[in-house]
């Protein structure tokens, strides 16, 4: 990696560490690093290998893409599981809507042949 892509890098790890309120020494323990080793890699000193970028990437639950493409936010692309999820709920909220809206119809029948 160069090195714009290293701070890239070590910016969108610094997002995803703070985003679940950790410190370097949280993940470094979890990643089987020294605090200095993690530190190294989220200010780009260090350049990362696949293997590392994997385990990094199954830590904070985001493809490894994320890690690798352009974008500086890390949660700027939905995944498809949580895109899933949310068609999902939008699918529960149309079927409320629904609902909600036969019970207006009800209602106003009702109240029509009240006034008739």
């Amino acid at each position: 990696m160069n090195e714009n892509n290293l701070n890239l890098l070590g910016r969108k790890l610094r997002l995803l560490r703070q985003t679940q309120a950790l410190n370097q020494a949280a993940i470094a323990a979890k990643l089987g690093v020294s605090t200095p080793a993690y530190n190294k890699i989220e200010t780009g000193v260090t350049d990362v290998n696949i293997s590392r970028l994997k385990q990094i990437a199954e830590l904070y639950k985001v493809p490894i893409t994320v890690l690798l493409n352009g974008d500086d936010d890390p949660h700027a692309r939905n995944t498809e599981e949580e895109i899933k999820t949310l068609k999902t709920k939008l699918g529960q909220k149309l079927e409320e809507v629904s609902m909600l809206q036969a019970k207006c119809i009800a209602l106003m029948d009702e109240l029509m042949s009240k006034e008739n």
